[in-house]
């Protein structure tokens, strides 16, 4: 039997076709990266969670496969439920239903393969509650073992080591996601900062807000204001994105070694 050509690196869109039956099996792990495009701002990109899933992703595949782990990186889902943003130019979205039917369609797929479990890495929030619906259809319907998780715990600013107090409120294009834009791809962001955007009414509630309150509400990002920042971007460095990025690609490189542990029972 001939030996599959298998390029460098594991990346499944590098692959020639042929090889997948002779590379992977049912413990392979097919890990998705999940991101938008959408309006960051004025002074980040639009491919921003994009471009922050797929290097976690990427990283933590490479380093779940040094500690034995048969994972393999599919293509990013860069356009996804985005509406929040809907207002912004620049802003590329889809139904929550188109973005289900995509991803329900991906598991169809990987049905004629030997893989059995599909992994998304997510970095959008806007994504969260539709990847959970998704995991369910992908059980229910072809049997596959599906998992959902963040591109790392990226936490608010809270005020030690030099970043600002974004009192628990900063999720979009403050401190995190530029510091981490910083150390990722540095030429992308704008130099001039915007100013502090965070809801500080919102802020000063026990039960309503974000990063795990536990009322969640409806919103768009322009009814924080018309930059489409929530949160201090101003005390963002490399330095920091760098830290950041760090303890997310362990955290999914643990996450990985735990699902491909995983039994129901």
């Amino acid at each position: 039997m001939t030996t599959p050509f298998v390029p460098p690196g594991r990346v499944w869109a590098d692959l020639p076709g042929s090889a997948i039956p002779a590379v992977t099996s049912e413990r392979s792990l097919a890990v998705v990266p999940v991101g938008a495009i959408e309006h960051h701002g004025p002074h980040l990109p639009l491919r921003t969670d994009a471009l922050i899933a797929e290097r976690v992703a990427a990283a933590a595949v490479a380093r779940a496969a040094s500690e034995g782990i048969d994972a393999w990186l599919l293509p990013t889902i860069t356009i996804s439920k985005s509406d929040e943003h809907h207002w912004a130019p620049g802003t590329l979205w889809i139904e929550g239903t188109t973005l289900l039917d995509q991803l329900v369609q991906l598991g169809q797929s990987l049905r004629i393969t030997p893989v059995r479990t599909v992994v998304f890495v997510n970095g959008h929030g806007g994504n969260v509650a539709l990847l959970g619906w998704a995991n369910r259809e992908l059980r229910r319907r072809f049997g596959l073992r599906s998992f959902a998780m963040p591109a790392g715990i990226v936490p608010a600013g809270d005020g030690t080591d030099g970043s600002p107090d974004e009192r628990g409120q900063g999720i979009h294009a403050g401190w995190a996601e530029t510091s981490l834009v910083m150390h990722l791809a540095p030429e992308l962001v704008s130099p001039d900062l915007p100013p502090r955007n965070v809801p500080e009414r919102i802020a000063g509630m026990r039960h309503i807000g974000f990063n795990g309150r536990p009322v969640t509400f409806g919103w768009t990002s322009d009814d924080f204001g018309p930059t489409g920042v929530i949160g201090d971007p101003t005390g963002a460095t490399a330095a920091a994105g760098a830290a950041l990025f760090d303890r997310g690609v362990a955290f999914v490189a643990e996450a990985l070694a735990e699902i491909d542990g995983f039994e129901f029972a």
